[in-house]
């Protein structure tokens, strides 16, 4: 292996591991003590960590053994396999991240503008059937990868794959006809990210607007506040404050985490288009390294969410 190989070896090894262990630990924590005490939004974070660790087990991990033997070397059966969880988990991470920025920006609306009411989505049997049927959706995009696959060597001609001059391997999606391949990235890149990404847009720009009006509403109130008595009345507004509060600093790490994935998978996306306009192996292996880079990413910033969320909210639990 030379210089470049070893870097790109030993970052993909590094994001492995950076994404196994936030995920795992943003699991742990979203677990309950008791099966009946299980909330929304745990429920919400388990299935994000779940969809995350499927792509660092499945897809990471292989990936990262293949990077550092320097040809595919798992066989055609689990090329089969690589293909389809790598779509699959990635399709749950995104309409995920989807339900968790609604989820946030109706919570943050429900405690500062109704005084703290229930809101829609804080029903467990109704996001159930949402993650069930966005499950439902992924698998139905990640079929095709089991039929549709090949390995081969790398480009056309295959290159030296080390110092016995051997051709290096790779596992690609192998469609009937570049028709059919056209037809199918239109489809998932539609229905199951440009879709689901704008809805994550929508959802986080209207959590900052409702942060930045609430923040001048407060802001209005204590001049008032001051002109009126000098001051006297600080112990009133002190009650209420800690759930809205609570709620902010969840919601800020929703749209940090929203931020950041638009950006990945925006990038992502056009990566992939260009892929299929014109086959690059160095643009494909872009497109997978900022995929990548969201799973291992966003598990810590949720998990600063999570540990103010329980913080404030656990009270008497340990």
């Amino acid at each position: 292996m030379d210089l470049d190989d070893i870097i790109e070896s030993a970052v993909r090894a590094l994001m492995f591991v950076g994404g196994m262990l936030g995920n795992t630990w943003l699991a742990v924590r979203s677990i309950p003590s008791r099966l009946s005490a299980l909330r929304t939004n745990e429920l919400l974070f388990l299935n994000l960590a779940a969809s995350n660790l499927i792509t660092n087990y499945l897809v990471d991990l292989p990936d990262t053994v293949v990077d550092i033997a320097g040809s595919w070397f798992l066989g055609d059966a689990y090329c089969g396999v690589f293909r389809f969880c790598a779509d699959l988990s990635a399709t749950g991470s995104i309409f995920g991240t989807l339900f968790i920025s609604v989820y946030w920006y109706q919570k943050l609306v429900g405690a500062l503008k109704r005084g703290g009411g229930p809101v829609q989505l804080d029903s467990l049997r109704l996001v159930a059937c949402l993650l069930a049927g966005s499950w439902g959706v992924a698998l139905v995009f990640s079929v095709p990868h089991f039929f549709f696959f090949k390995v081969g060597p790398e480009g056309e001609e295959g290159e030296g794959g080390g110092e016995n001059g051997s051709l290096k391997l790779e596992c690609n999606d192998a469609f009937p006809s570049k028709e059919a391949k056209r037809t199918y990235e239109a489809l998932y890149l539609t229905l199951a990210n440009a879709l689901p990404v704008a809805g994550i847009v929508y959802a986080s720009t209207r959590i900052v607007l409702t942060l930045t009006q609430n923040q001048m509403r407060i802001q209005g109130h204590t001049e008032d506040k001051g002109a009126a008595d000098g001051g006297g009345g600080e112990g009133r507004p002190a009650q209420p404050a800690p759930k809205p509060g609570t709620q902010a600093r969840a919601a800020k790490s929703v749209v940090a985490v929203a931020s950041i994935f638009v950006v990945c998978w925006v990038t992502h996306m056009v990566l992939r288009i260009s892929s299929n306009i014109q086959t690059s192996p160095i643009v494909v292996e872009v497109a997978s390294y900022v995929a990548a880079s969201y799973t291992c990413i966003i598990p810590y910033i949720f998990l600063y969410g999570v540990k103010q969320l329980s913080c404030s909210c656990g009270g008497a639990k340990p």
